[in-house]
């Protein structure tokens, strides 16, 4: 954190730019619904690409491209238990994360087009 002096009206102490720069690209990695439901359920256990796909409708090689990016930003590592490969969360700050959007979100119901109200 950087310190500052309450001159300007600014808080007392902001975090760097640098740091903020890291958090924006993280937060664009988890910015997709397929990641965001992947952390939903890796929150919960482990899981294995095939099962991660399945929850979120997609084709197991497009699972396997979203583990990546959130692998390679250090939110999610892996596990070998045999021939079968698990994924965990690596990073515990996502549990916040995802409790914040549960929060705003969670109540959110589809629209339907053409429903009366």
């Amino acid at each position: 954190m950087v310190d500052t002096k309450r001159t300007s009206g600014r808080p007392a102490k902001l975090t760097s730019l640098e740091a903020l720069s890291q958090a924006a690209e993280c937060l664009k990695t988890l910015a997709h619904p397929h990641r965001l439901r992947i952390v939903q359920m890796l929150l919960h256990g482990r899981y294995t690409v095939g099962a991660l796909a399945e929850a979120c409708e997609i084709p197991s090689h497009m699972a396997s491209e979203h583990l990546r990016l959130m692998q390679r930003c250090g939110f999610l590592s892996m596990e070998k238990d045999g021939r079968c490969v698990y994924y965990t969360i690596a990073e515990p700050h996502l549990a916040s994360i995802m409790h914040c959007i549960e929060s705003r979100f969670g109540g959110l119901r589809p629209s339907r087009a053409g429903a009366s109200a």
